[in-house]
């Protein structure tokens, strides 16, 4: 047994000893009585004690060294065996190479579109196609619909679309709604959004909603066809609002069908800043705006025409070119196309080209808008071709210019029946050319119907009449007078005639407005 080390002495008579055993060995530490005798025993081997001491420390300090060099061979061959190990299974790739495999596969896909012609700047951030082939097969297919390069180039977020999920159930919805084929290519140019639309969540709503505003079923898919943006706007907003208001001035509920068929931009149409104040405008001018509600059932698409780009410069342009301010409204309710013109460039070309033709004055132009805006839209031939009519007829062209002046509608007749006309009254009338000149208006009534009764009529009575007192009134009028024993000199000097407002403040009747008409096979659907 080797004696190790003192631990301490705890009380004068003992001696606490520790004995190193060998590792099987477990002892506890023994209290050695040390009496008087022993204590000198004990000192003569404490000098012997203190010189084995430091080898004892030497030999404990290799034996530690030899156990941590025996556990670092042992713990390096564990953890050998544990790499071999792990290097033996699947290892997942680390999230920096997938970001690095990603954008691989996404710098691919743009190679492929850039070496087709496709710019994919504003890709970045959409999810694609992994794989060229797939990115191949969507432009493939796109082409098949008729979009070429430069369509997908104004669009290209139209590649995020899947080919099965969203294009061919988008399409197939169109298809049974009829939407044509021949109509495709362009719906898809003007909203390719479309191929982005859930059926059921976007598209069947919407649908459902224009039926309910009285659109016919069969008229549906030529609104979509005519503002296929439509599909894209949500119930609760513009649609709702813009056919609310057009009710709330006047426009008859049942006509809404038929004004939204004819011009289905109205749905995308914000009331504060385009319905109301076109309407308003309008107003300022001095139509009534019963008589506004009217002009649109007849004519939406004049809520197009831009108020600020198109019709306030229009309307100054008219004033600058001798209409007269209080003839305004009767212009424009004659022709509300005249709204929608460059009249900066049309009116100068007219009013020279007429000037020429029958001499006429800025003034006289002026006169002409007024009774006949149409005059502005007319061609040169045509014109031309009444003017020599007329004089052909023996009119001087003074006098041909006081008759254009006072009814253009002269200049726009059917030639035809403005012969059968001019020879009935030549032979059978036998009025002087004079009365013509002052009632030109005798050329828009119609021959059998209205000029040969009623000159029976005063004829069998032998009346003396001009052709005003004859012409120019209703039948229930022409009845009334008949019926007089003398003709009133004031009837007689009727004034001439033109449009009157009330006739568009007049109850409409049940005629639907939303009758359609236009070349539509159900053969060329989707």
């Amino acid at each position: 047994m080797k004696i190790i080390s003192y631990n301490r002495i705890i009380n004068p008579s003992f001696l606490l000893i520790n004995h190193e055993l060998p590792p099987n060995t477990f002892l506890r530490p023994r209290l050695i009585s040390a009496s008087a005798t022993s204590i000198s025993s004990f000192n003569e081997k404490k000098k012997d004690l203190i010189m084995r001491l430091p080898c004892c420390f030497a030999m404990r300090a290799a034996l530690s060294s030899s156990s941590l060099d025996s556990s670092s061979v042992k713990t390096d061959t564990y953890s050998g065996s544990r790499k071999e190990k792990r290097s033996s299974f699947y290892t997942h790739p680390s999230l920096l190479e997938m970001r690095n495999e990603k954008a691989a596969n996404r710098e691919r896909v743009y190679e492929f579109l850039r070496g087709i012609g496709i710019v994919p700047d504003e890709l970045d951030g959409l999810e694609l196609p992994v794989t060229v082939e797939v990115m191949r097969e969507r432009v493939d297919f796109l082409h098949k619909l008729g979009l070429t390069i430069e369509d997908i180039n104004n669009y290209p977020l139209i590649l995020g679309c899947s080919v099965k999920k969203n294009m061919i159930p988008v399409l197939d919805y169109l298809g049974k709604l009829g939407v044509r084929k021949s109509t495709l290519t362009d719906f898809l140019r003007r909203y390719p959004q479309v191929l982005h639309a859930s059926v059921v969540v976007d598209l069947a709503p919407v649908v459902k909603y224009l039926q309910g505003m009285d659109i016919k079923p069969n008229d549906i898919p030529r609104v979509v066809e005519k503002y296929p943006e439509v599909l894209g706007f949500k119930l609760e907003g513009t649609m709702s609002t813009s056919v609310a208001y057009l009710v709330g001035i006047g426009v008859a509920r049942r006509e809404i069908g038929g004004v939204l068929t004819r011009y289905p931009e109205i749905l995308g149409m914000r009331v504060g800043r385009v319905i109301k104040p076109f309407v308003e405008y309008l107003e300022i001018l001095g139509i009534p705006r019963l008589a506004v509600a009217r002009l649109i059932e007849k004519h939406p698409h004049i809520l197009g025409f831009g108020l600020k780009e198109r019709v306030k410069p229009n309307v100054t342009s008219l004033l600058q070119f001798n209409v007269r301010e209080t003839a305004l409204p009767s212009v424009i309710a004659q022709y509300p196309e005249i709204l929608g013109m460059d009249l900066k460039a049309k009116l100068p070309i007219q009013q020279e080209f007429l000037s020429s033709v029958i001499e006429s004055t800025p003034e006289d132009f002026g006169r002409v808008v007024e009774k006949m805006p149409q005059i502005i839209s007319l061609s040169k031939a045509p014109v031309v071709k009444h003017v020599d009519f007329l004089k052909g007829c023996g009119f001087s062209s003074e006098q041909v210019r006081e008759m254009v002046v006072g009814c253009p509608q002269v200049l726009a007749l059917n030639l035809d029946i403005m012969k059968q006309s001019f020879e009935y009254f030549k032979t059978t009338m036998a009025r002087p050319l004079e009365e013509l000149v002052a009632f030109p208006a005798f050329f828009t009534y119609g021959l059998e119907s209205t000029i040969k009764p009623r000159h029976k009529r005063i004829a069998e009575k032998g009346l003396k009449c001009s052709l005003a007192w004859l012409l120019n009134c209703t039948d229930e009028k022409f009845n009334q007078r008949m019926s007089y024993d003398f003709i009133d000199m004031e009837e007689m000097e009727a004034g001439e005639s033109s449009f009157d407002m009330n006739t568009l403040l007049e109850p409409r009747n049940d005629e639907s407005a939303s009758d359609y008409d236009d070349d539509y096979s159900e053969d060329d659907n989707l």
